[in-house]
């Protein structure tokens, strides 16, 4: 999961102005896309590539967690109570405390994006699966399914919605949180936003990265609801 070592930190990074008779600072320049389009398209990449390997690892670590607190009913409580902890803390003070102990890699802002993805993934995850009406359990278990075979065919299809839901709102904050993670140094799009207030405040370089943070996250959630409508095709013909 090692990213792209061609982004700059943003201390270090220095765009190359408009030319004098250009205004001094315009809230968009595209001269300065085209001047540092190397460093704005890797920093767009690092933000994919972030955002996409927190969601893998955090389906990986919320599927499992959710399936037990469904299984054992106990484990809901404490589950959810842990993940919702998690996520109250403040994301500069996390990655502060991660970065001693797993050193200013992209790994600390990754473990912190997952944790804070936990908590909605996991709590849609379980709503979904309860909200499978108990008539069509006691339907599935008359025609012969068993524990298993009802999670797969039954329940988890009904409870794809939510799922679903669950997986827009966790990848576009989590979109959102990778420029927090300027402060040790791998914040892909939050790199230039954090060089533009450097800057003088070069006002081009922070309007651009916003605007770039922002589109991926309205087509990333574009990308997940296209992926749910595929997979819960029987909505569409309800509909």
């Amino acid at each position: 999961m090692a990213l792209s070592s061609g982004v700059l930190s943003a201390t270090a990074h220095v765009p190359r102005l408009l030319s004098e008779s250009a205004p001094a600072n315009p809230w968009f320049s595209w001269s300065f896309v085209q001047d540092n389009s190397a460093d704005i398209l890797a920093a767009l990449r690092e933000h994919v590539i972030l955002t996409v390997e927190a969601m893998v690892v955090a389906l990986i670590v919320a599927v499992p967690l959710a399936l037990l607190a469904h299984r054992f009913k106990w484990l809901a409580g404490p589950v959810i109570g842990v993940a919702g902890v998690l996520y109250t803390i403040p994301s500069l003070a996390l990655f502060a405390f991660l970065a001693p102990l797993t050193g200013i890699t992209s790994r600390t802002v990754l473990i912190g994006l997952v944790l804070y993805a936990l908590l909605v993934l996991v709590r849609n995850i379980l709503a979904g699966l309860e909200g499978v009406p108990a008539d069509v359990r006691e339907a599935a278990t008359g025609m012969g399914y068993g524990r298993l075979r009802m999670l797969w065919r039954v329940e988890v299809p009904l409870a794809m919605p939510a799922i679903i839901a669950g997986v827009r709102v966790a990848t576009v904050s989590t979109v959102a949180l990778v420029t927090v993670g300027v402060i040790v140094g791998t914040g892909g799009l939050g790199n230039l936003i954090i060089a533009g207030f450097n800057n003088q405040f070069y006002r081009a370089e922070i309007v651009t990265a916003s605007a770039l943070t922002i589109a991926l996250g309205l087509t990333a959630d574009l990308l997940v609801a296209g992926v749910g409508r595929l997979l819960t095709p029987w909505t569409r013909r309800r509909a």
